[in-house]
């Protein structure tokens, strides 16, 4: 499977501005151990408002340079999947309308567990697909990291065949939204293997 490229906007209508790049050993060195220093620093501080604060400044900043960074990982390293939770979250956030009515579509013609393991309420509105957004984020660094990335892999699962439906209905249709389709469709994969991964204690 190829990786997917970096995001130069996050809005869920531009998953197809995704380029290539390749850096310096280094900078894969410093993307391990930087996904590994903010988990483990969030999760052993005394500070139960931590977590919230890294959710903020999600909120208000975006990705940021540190998950820019994560973004040449490969895909089933933590960096990888830490970069991926981040862009699910900013692409929810930038346009939480839309993705609820794609999750909605997804969720209720789906005949998986999915939207369970995903756990967000039916029918979802706006305001609950950003609550998932945060608690995904927000179960990687409080609670087992594995359950956040199931969670993650079952919700971009739901959104890609969300997406794709109403590309067939012709209610939504461009470059740009058959590109999110196939990259939700990637992630999802993607971040199945890593909740095994991690689940095995082998995700580094």
């Amino acid at each position: 499977m190829s990786k997917p490229r970096r995001p130069l906007h996050l809005d869920p209508q531009a998953f197809d501005s995704f380029e290539g790049a390749i850096d310096p050993a280094m900078r894969l060195q410093l993307a391990h151990d930087s996904a590994r220093a903010l988990l483990s620093r969030v999760r052993i501080s005394t500070d139960p408002d931590t977590v919230e604060r890294v959710l903020a400044y999600t909120r208000e900043n975006g990705v940021g340079e540190l998950a820019e960074m994560w973004a040449d990982a490969p895909a089933h390293t933590l960096p990888g999947a830490m970069w991926r939770l981040w862009v699910i979250h900013a692409s929810i956030l930038a346009d939480p309308e839309m993705t609820a009515h794609a999750y909605r579509r997804g969720a209720s013609e789906l005949d998986t567990i999915d939207p369970v393991v995903a756990g967000v309420r039916q029918p979802t509105g706006p305001d609950d697909i950003r609550a998932l957004a945060d608690d995904i984020l927000r179960g990687a660094f409080m609670g087992d990291l594995s359950d956040a990335l199931d969670r993650a892999a079952a919700y971009c699962r739901i959104e890609a065949h969300g997406v794709t439906t109403l590309v067939g209905d012709a209610e939504i249709g461009t470059s740009a939204t058959l590109e999110r389709a196939v990259v939700l469709a990637d992630f999802a994969r993607d971040l199945h293997a890593c909740a095994a991964l991690a689940r095995a204690h082998r995700l580094t």
